[in-house]
C-alpha cells in the first residue's frame, strides 16, 4: 500500500507541477506565457554572461591534465593515499570535482570504463562524484554572474564539505564493499 502511493506520486509529481503551476499562475491573473517569455529572455542573458567563466575553468582543466600535471601528481600522491584507502586512480576525480561537473562526470566515466561500475575504484568513483560539488565552479560561474565579489567564507567551507565528501566516500565504500 504504501509503496504503491510512493510510486504515484513519483509517477505524478513532475506532470502535476508542469500543469499546477501554470494554473495557478493563471487564476491569480499572471499572464504565464508573457512571464514565462521574459524569464527565458533573462535566462539566455545569464547564459551569455557565464560562458567566459565555463571557459576559463575549462581551459584550465584540460591544460593541466594534457600537460601530464596530473599524472605526475598522481605518481607522487600515491604513496601518500594508497595507506589512507583511497586508490590513486580516484585522484584526479576528487581535485576536478570542485572545477568542473562535466569534466569531473568524464573522469568517473573512464574510471568506470577501465575499472568496470563494481570495482572498488568504479564505486569510490560514483559515490565521489554524488558526495562532492562543483564549488569553485559555484564560486566562478553563480557568484560572477550576479556580480559577488566578496565571498568571504563561501570558499574555505565549500572546500572542507567537498574534503568531506572525499573523506567520506573513501570510507564507506571501503567499509561497504572493501
Amino acid at each position: 500500500m504504501f509503496w504503491d502511493a510512493l510510486q504515484f506520486i513519483s509517477t505524478w509529481s513532475i506532470p502535476a507541477m508542469l500543469v499546477g503551476i501554470p494554473a495557478y499562475g493563471y487564476l491569480r491573473g499572471v499572464r504565464v506565457y508573457e512571464a514565462f517569455v521574459e524569464g527565458a529572455k533573462d535566462g539566455f542573458w545569464i547564459g551569455v554572461q557565464i560562458i567566459p567563466y565555463l571557459v576559463a575553468i575549462l581551459a584550465a582543466i584540460t591544460a593541466f591534465r594534457e600537460s601530464g600535471a596530473m599524472d605526475l601528481l598522481v605518481g607522487l600522491a600515491e604513496p601518500v593515499l594508497r595507506p589512507l584507502g583511497m586508490p590513486g586512480e580516484v585522484l584526479p576525480l576528487a581535485l576536478i570535482r570542485p572545477l568542473s561537473g562535466g569534466g569531473a562526470f568524464g573522469v568517473m566515466a573512464d574510471l568506470v570504463r577501465q575499472h568496470g561500475p563494481d570495482s572498488l575504484v568504479g564505486r569510490m568513483a560514483t559515490v565521489m562524484q554524488g558526495s562532492t560539488d562543483t564549488t569553485f565552479y559555484i564560486l566562478t560561474v553563480y557568484f560572477g554572474s550576479v556580480g559577488i565579489r566578496a565571498s568571504r567564507h563561501a570558499l574555505p567551507v565549500g572546500l572542507i564539505a567537498d574534503a568531506a565528501g572525499i573523506l567520506a566516500s573513501v570510507l564507506l565504500v571501503r567499509a561497504l564493499f572493501a
